[in-house]
């Protein structure tokens, strides 16, 4: 179950520009509603979309969920205008391969494959693909599956340099999640797709 802590805990990784001009207005009434903003994404997808990924503290989400949101976030965005042109508002789950934003979406999902990109390189690199072996402090680890001959298999990156990390979609992934939703939702019938709630708007 979640603590308090939990529902407070707030993202390391985070937008910028125009996405974070959005997350600032819309986690605010995000966090109100007892939700927890993962990531705002603005695309060209569909003319243009603006995305929103976001989870209960204990990482379900459902369809009523994503509506929820989306009925409470609309009349801000709408008033604000931070998107001056038209776009389509799509409220979702983080999905399986989910972006990783928090301390604990390292330590929930050690044991799993992630890909990790860095703010500036360390020793030349800025681009990391392996396992992630949980937290160390401020750093997160990370068991490479191209580290060369000779070299060193695990590094550890600072957390405060990770502008982007999400998890690599494999099937123990799959499993894992499909596990995990069904023990939060004995009842129902759980399908492995992202759970989405779209609206136009302008």
């Amino acid at each position: 179950m979640a603590d308090v802590a939990l529902e407070n805990e707030a993202r390391i990784v985070t937008e910028t520009g125009l996405d974070a001009r959005v997350a600032e207005i819309v986690e605010p009434i995000i966090d109100g509603l007892g939700y927890r903003l993962v990531r705002v994404k603005i695309s060209s997808r569909n003319g243009q979309t603006l995305q929103i990924m976001a989870e209960r503290p204990d990482g379900s989400m459902t369809v009523e969920d994503c509506g929820i949101i989306s009925r409470n976030i609309s009349p801000a965005l709408d008033v604000e205008d931070p998107v001056t042109s038209a776009y389509h508002l799509e409220v979702s789950s983080p999905g399986i391969d989910r972006p990783l934003v928090r301390r604990t979406d390292f330590v929930r999902w050690a044991g799993h494959e992630a890909k990790i990109e860095l703010s500036a390189p360390i020793e030349g690199r800025k681009r990391y693909r392996g396992i992630l072996i949980g937290l160390d402090g401020d750093a997160t680890g990370v068991k490479l599956e191209d580290a060369p001959e000779g070299a060193p298999d695990r590094v550890w990156l600072p957390l405060d340099a990770i502008s982007d990390a999400r998890l690599v979609m494999t099937d123990a992934l799959v499993a894992e999640t499909l596990r995990e939703a069904k023990r939060q939702r004995p009842d129902d019938d759980i399908d492995d797709n992202d759970l989405t709630d779209e609206t136009s708007d302008a």
